[in-house]
Parts: C-alpha cells; sequence; structure tokens
C-alpha cells in the first residue's frame, strides 16, 4: 500500500463506485492513488441497476441478477424495453474494484474539509487535522460536489424515490419481470396525479421476494420521504398486495440539472462533475464506462508534466458532450413543466422512436444534432398538451438549444423523399444512478444548492422499437403536416403567425 505519508500522484475525495472506479483505472496505469472516504471499505449501500450491455466487460461479471422481460407501462398495456437490464451485485463490484486496483490504491479513512494548491502540490486537510500531498485532486464526493461545488440554476431539480425489499403474498408486479416504469395510477385522484406524478419501479428478485419503489421523476420543490413512502403503499393496498418480512428501506433525493461543469484545476468525477443523466438520473455504470478513457489522460500529463486536471477534463467533458448538456437540460425544463398527468403520453410518445434512437437520447456522448432530431420526433408523436410545454421550455431557452431544435428542424424539411441517416447509437456510459461519498439518508431543503442522499436506486424512463419510419413517424402519417403543426403551435406560444 502507498505510505500514508508519502506523496500521491492523485488523491481522490469519495469511496463510491464512480471515484473507486477512477482511482482503479489510475492504479492499474502505475500511480499512486489515495482515496480519502468516511468509512472503511463497505459495500455500496444504494440498489444499482444498467442496461447489462453498457456495463463494461469486467462489470459485467459483478451483476446479481439479468432480467430479460424488461417493461414500462404509460398506458393500460406494457411496452416492452427488449433489452437486458442487470442488478449489480455491490459486495462483488466493490471487491472487483479494490482487485483491479491492487497495491497502488490507499484507502483513508477520514473526511476533506478543503484543498490548496501550493506550487505543482496540493495540500488536502482532513476534518481531524490530518493533511496529504498529492499531484492532483479528484473531487468524486458525489451530488453537488465538495471541492467544486456544483450551481444548480433555479435551484436543484430533484429526482426523489422510496423504495423496500420485501416479501410478497401476491406479486406485485409480473413474476420474472423487470417494470422499469408504471405510471398507472386508477386509485388515485387525478388532481393529485397531476399536481405530484409518481411512477412504480420494480425488480423481482426470485420467489416471492421483490424490490419495489415510488419514484418522482423530477420536482421543484421535491416531494417528501413521508410522502413517497405513503404514495407507495397507497398503491400496494389497491393492487391486494400489501408486503411481509420487509428486509430493507431505500430513500434517494438528489439533484437531476447539473450544467456541464467549468473546469478547474481540481477534476471532479462522477455526480460531482454534472455526470447524472438530466433525464434518466443514471450515472454509476457510465463512470465505470469512462474511467479507462480519463484516467489515461491524466496518466499520460502526469507524465509529460502538463496540466492534469486539463487533460481529465478534456476526456470527461469534450466540446460536444457540453453543448448536448445544454439540450437535455431544455427536455428537463420541459418535464418540470409538463403537467403529472401528461408524463406518461410523453413517454408513450418517446417509446415510439426507434430502439437506436431512444437508446443515444439517453447516452451521454450522443451529438446535439441527433438529439434534436430525436426531440422533434418526439414532439411529432405527442398530443398537443404535450407539445405546448416542449415549445414553452425552448423558448424559455433560445440561446441554448432552440437554434439546435431549428437546425434539425431544417434538416427534416430539406427533402420530402431522403431523410439523413442516423449514426448508429453509442454507448460510452451507462444508465446507473449516481454514487455520494457520504451516504447520508434524506434529503435538505429541495430550494437548497448542498443536497445530502444516500446513493441512489436505478430507475428509467427508455422505451422500445416502435412502428416508425425514418423521420420518426408512424407509417401513413404526412411529414409536412407534422412540420405544420409544430410551425402552428410554436405560433401559437410566440403571438407570431
Amino acid at each position: 500500500m502507498v505510505s500514508a505519508f508519502a506523496l500521491t500522484d492523485v488523491l481522490v475525495v469519495g469511496g463510491g463506485p464512480s471515484g473507486l472506479a477512477l482511482a482503479s483505472e489510475l492504479a492499474r496505469r502505475g500511480l499512486g492513488v489515495r482515496v480519502v472516504a468516511p468509512h472503511a471499505p463497505q459495500p455500496f449501500a444504494p440498489t444499482y441497476g444498467a442496461w447489462l450491455d453498457e456495463l463494461p466487460a469486467w462489470a459485467q461479471a459483478c451483476t446479481a441478477q439479468v432480467w430479460t422481460d424488461v417493461r414500462a407501462y404509460t398506458g393500460s398495456q406494457p411496452t416492452p424495453l427488449l433489452r437486458p437490464y442487470a442488478l449489480l451485485d455491490n459486495t462483488r463490484l466493490l471487491d472487483t474494484l479494490l482487485e483491479r486496483a491492487g497495491e497502488r490504491l490507499c484507502w483513508t479513512q477520514g473526511k476533506v474539509t478543503g484543498a490548496q494548491q501550493r506550487g505543482n502540490l496540493w495540500q488536502v486537510h482532513g476534518e481531524a487535522g490530518e493533511e496529504w500531498t498529492a499531484r492532483l485532486v479528484v473531487d468524486a464526493s458525489g451530488h453537488g460536489g465538495l471541492l467544486l461545488p456544483t450551481p444548480f440554476e433555479g435551484g436543484p431539480a430533484l429526482q426523489t424515490a422510496y423504495g423496500v425489499v420485501a416479501h410478497f403474498q401476491r406479486p406485485p408486479s409480473p413474476p420474472g419481470a423487470m417494470v422499469w416504469m408504471d405510471y398507472r395510477t386508477p386509485h388515485l385522484d387525478p388532481a393529485d396525479v397531476r399536481a405530484e406524478p409518481t411512477f412504480l419501479y420494480s425488480m423481482h428478485l426470485g420467489g416471492d421476494r421483490y424490490f419495489v419503489q415510488e419514484t418522482s421523476l423530477i420536482a421543484r420543490p421535491a416531494p417528501s420521504r413521508e410522502f413517497m413512502k405513503a404514495r407507495l403503499y397507497a398503491r400496494l393496498d389497491a393492487l391486494g398486495t400489501p408486503p411481509h418480512d420487509t428486509e430493507s428501506d431505500e430513500w434517494v433525493a438528489f439533484p437531476m440539472n447539473a450544467p456541464a461543469p467549468i473546469p478547474g484545476p481540481v477534476l471532479a468525477y462522477g455526480a460531482a462533475a454534472g455526470l447524472v443523466h438530466p433525464i434518466s438520473g443514471f450515472q454509476v455504470a457510465g463512470a465505470l464506462a469512462d474511467a479507462p478513457r480519463v484516467a489515461e489522460a491524466i496518466a499520460a500529463a502526469l507524465e509529460n508534466g502538463q496540466d492534469a486536471a486539463a487533460a481529465g477534463w478534456d476526456a470527461l467533458w469534450p466540446p460536444e458532450r457540453r453543448a448536448a448538456r445544454g439540450v437535455h437540460l431544455l427536455d428537463l425544463g420541459a418535464l418540470l413543466e409538463l403537467p403529472g398527468d401528461r408524463l406518461g403520453q410523453f413517454f408513450a410518445a418517446f417509446f415510439r422512436l426507434p430502439a437506436a434512437e431512444w437508446h443515444a437520447f439517453l447516452a451521454p456522448h450522443t451529438g446535439v444534432r441527433e438529439m434534436a432530431r430525436s426531440m422533434l420526433k418526439v414532439f411529432a408523436h405527442a398530443p398537443n398538451a404535450v407539445r405546448l410545454p416542449l415549445v414553452r421550455a425552448a423558448l424559455a431557452h433560445p440561446g441554448v438549444s432552440l437554434s439546435a431544435l431549428k437546425a434539425a428542424a431544417r434538416m427534416k424539411a430539406a427533402s420530402a423523399s431522403s431523410h439523413p441517416a442516423l449514426a448508429a447509437a453509442r454507448h460510452p456510459e451507462g444508465m446507473t444512478k449516481s454514487d455520494d461519498a457520504s451516504s447520508v439518508t434524506g434529503q435538505r431543503e429541495a430550494n437548497s444548492g448542498d443536497i445530502d442522499q444516500q446513493e441512489v436506486i436505478e430507475e428509467g424512463m427508455q422505451g422500445a422499437v416502435g412502428n416508425v419510419n425514418a423521420a420518426g413517424l408512424a407509417p401513413g402519417v404526412d411529414r409536412e403536416e407534422k412540420l405544420e403543426e409544430l410551425r402552428e403551435n410554436m405560433a401559437e406560444v410566440t403571438g407570431q403567425k
């Protein structure tokens, strides 16, 4: 192990899966790495899931269970998602990351309170008076950041969820299946759904054992733990299947609206680097996949006497990814404005995208043009009650994303008989949710810029192969008519003809 008093190449703040993934890859490249976390190595507490094909090959061996029957409900009938989904074995994941790191990783129990750069080195301070020296500091402390605080415009918009692992006399969801999103709420008053939309996320863990979770996709202000717990039990009571022999419960609350961070002398990673996907909330599998590329850039910079933080930022947040974040935040703003009883309709339209496109839309490295075209296709499928909030959100941020939408519209309208081929979907990042070094249960005020919570659970909002053509429209639908509807709706909102 690295000596407690030795100069460390890289000090990583945080012992969650994201920070440990980067630490492991740095150590594999011959660098001395110190991880500082509030606890000794211990299995990650939250429930982590991911699309199986988005996990690195080594991480696929760290799965506890894989489902091939994965479905969503945006109405009365299920939408098959047609893509294997995995539950991670957190003990095996921790052990594998530590084993991959080997002897060049030193785990130090402590709490970082600050860091100062002195010449080419960093002095990092601990709560108990410790001081560590490193050539590079990485903030992997979780949501909001510790050394590199995240600014949330208008305050953090949160995803919240309450879930339990329990036994059920009657299945709360189809046996053998993983239900990713179930927006059916016949047991609730429509006004309550409109004001506070939530959905069920459920994993069949075998026998009569299930993980069930009630999730608020995004809200500002966010519902409380008590509210979400009551929603879950109201749903289970309505289904006639109250849980018994509850093994554990989980509460998660984390911000979804982090902007692309401004690079600085401290490198951030994971949730602290704004890597939470603004639409799905996923992050951990992506951090596992990104770690080798970022570690390679850091190692090369340190070897060549270059700015390692700048190299890491360039690898983590290239210009195209930064531009795409603006479009994602536009979508997030639309979801915040959308009445709760319309979310099912929004995702029904989203699920009608070809599979490669919804995969790409939720992948963190997809380009702006591809994303904007997918947004227009969702717009074309959606009813007017869904379209208007989308347009309002675009008009509220014209400098960020409306130009991308217009460019995509021009691209679609350029030819009545041909459509540019879409690039194949890329999945450099998986769809697991983000991690936090402190794993603090509960949440602070929804409008606070500093959110503490447990590490998070996997939810999702993906779709299946849709019966659509190259423009994303159902067979027989006139493309020019849909474009004219878009123009009319834009005119209705802007007051311009």
